[in-house]
């Protein structure tokens, strides 16, 4: 007989929280959303300087964390 056990629960969790799709994707969305916020608000100048940087940093950890493994 073979022991064909699935991976426990605590063994699919040992990758680091900076390792794991789904929270990355989910900050990743959120900097494209502040970005985005920052852009189109008319009250503070420094926050509209820093938006495109905001998009960008975003959209790029948005593309790298979409080929980490689920």
């Amino acid at each position: 007989m073979t022991n064909t056990r699935e991976p426990t629960r605590a063994a699919k969790q040992r990758r680091p929280l900076f390792l794991r799709r789904g929270p990355m994707e989910n900050i990743a969305t959120a900097l494209i959303a502040a970005g985005f916020l920052m852009l189109f608000q008319p009250f503070l100048l420094a926050l509209y300087t820093y938006s495109l940087a905001m998009l960008l940093t975003g959209t790029v950890m948005f593309i790298i964390v979409s080929k980490f493994p689920e």
